[in-house]
């Protein structure tokens, strides 16, 4: 796993730092971090990151509106998305899915298994 970039789109300051030092503590990524989608998607069309971790419900520009925008740009349009999100229900991970994510984890998360969770997700390493 050392090595992977993982890029963290999330509005929350306490978010990110949880998931940052939980990711390269327990899963060896090295972590990226935005704090808005406009953020997320100059990091991500600059850094190209293996996997981007993003929060659904941000001011200005949502996790769904970021997550388009991120598959319109030919510089990120393949990299895969794992929605972050505090809305539990299956018609909303549904419209998550539907939307073209792949993979929606739930928020509050468990910054002990996190990696796990992000590799168990996606099926990680791709092959």
């Amino acid at each position: 796993m050392s090595g992977n970039r993982i890029l963290v789109i999330d509005d929350e300051d306490d978010i990110r730092e949880v998931a940052q030092m939980s990711l390269e503590a327990m899963g060896g990524w090295q972590v990226l971090t935005a704090h808005c989608g406009a953020a997320g998607l100059v990091t991500a069309a600059a850094e190209r990151p293996d996997v981007i971790l993003l929060d659904v419900m941000m001011p200005d520009m949502d996790g769904p509106t970021t997550f388009q925008r991120l598959r319109t740009d030919p510089a990120t349009a393949d990299i895969p998305v794992v929605f972050l999100t505090a809305k539990v229900r299956s018609a909303d991970r549904q419209f998550l899915t539907d939307l073209g994510g792949d993979a929606v984890l739930s928020k509050p998360f468990d910054p002990v298994s996190l990696s796990d969770e992000i590799i168990a997700a996606l099926d990680w390493p791709p092959r």
